[in-house]
């Protein structure tokens, strides 16, 4: 009945809070680290805005989550919601993206500009702004044409599947190049990051993909979506907020963060001490 509908959403509005917190605090400790303390090299710059996509993303469903208790659902935050959480899978599928031309291209990686990661990241949440409001149309007016909507839905919805594309053919391939074609027996950890982080996304990241993407078109499935939408939230939340928990489990940058923690790191530009290699 209704009452247990009601029950339901509140304990899933209880885990988004509790779980937004805990993102909260471990993002936001990665922003602080990889921001200030750690040295700077061109793995730690995807990751310092990846974090901060994740923070945002958290934030806002935090706070929409506790306005839901009071004022029911708020369309406004969870479009604002979605445009950090397209820029945090934008920002995965860059950095799977260079890892697998690394991975490729050895020497690539000797020759890419100075300031790539910092333009490539700056582009992604450039063109982060363009794709949510094709999937905002409608919601916030109700004054746009049906068509035009439409039209903008189906461009944006391309883009994501194309970004979702991307991000699993290039974790096959780094999957394929480091487990069968890599002639050392050590594997780098930045490959287990970026294939631990995909998984990650396919299982608690895509609901809320998908949620998006079809919400538009199937309109006469509402009570269905509502609920589907709930969960797909909390799986959401669930991903941005283990990412810290990843990068904290490995062994090679818990030793960078401890020494960034006790002071070692030489602060945000990287100058003190030798970097480590890309790779």
């Amino acid at each position: 009945g209704r009452g247990l509908g009601r029950t339901f959403s509140i304990i899933l509005l209880s885990l988004m809070v509790l779980l937004g917190l805990g993102g909260l605090v471990g993002n936001g400790l990665m922003l602080w680290l990889l921001g200030f303390r750690a040295k700077r090299n061109p793995f730690s710059v995807y990751i310092l805005h990846l974090a901060g996509a994740d923070f945002l993303f958290l934030g806002c469903q935090t706070v929409f989550a506790i306005l839901s208790f009071s004022r029911g659902q708020q369309p406004l935050y969870l479009v604002v919601a979605f445009l950090w959480f397209v820029a945090g899978l934008g920002l995965l599928v860059a950095v799977s993206l260079e890892q697998c031309l690394v991975a490729l291209f050895p020497r690539w990686s000797a020759r890419r500009p100075k300031h790539t990661s910092a333009c490539t990241c700056a582009l992604v949440w450039a063109l982060s702004l363009l794709l949510v409001p094709g999937h905002a149309c409608g919601l916030l007016s109700g004054g746009s044409s049906w068509l035009t909507c439409f039209q903008y839905h189906a461009v944006s919805s391309i883009c994501m599947f194309l970004l979702f594309s991307a991000l699993c053919v290039s974790s096959v391939v780094l999957l394929v190049r480091v487990q069968c074609c890599s002639q050392s027996s050590s594997k780098p950890p930045f490959y287990c990051f970026v294939l631990q982080l995909v998984p990650l996304f396919f299982f608690c990241g895509l609901p809320f993909l998908v949620y998006w993407t079809v919400k538009n078109t199937l309109g006469s499935l509402a009570s269905f979506f509502s609920f589907f939408l709930s969960i797909a939230e909390l799986l959401a939340c669930v991903n941005s907020s283990t990412k810290p928990l990843v990068y904290f489990c490995n062994a090679s940058h818990r030793q960078d963060l401890q020494r960034a923690w006790a002071g070692g790191g030489g602060g945000g530009g990287g100058r003190a001490g030798s970097p480590r290699p890309w790779r």
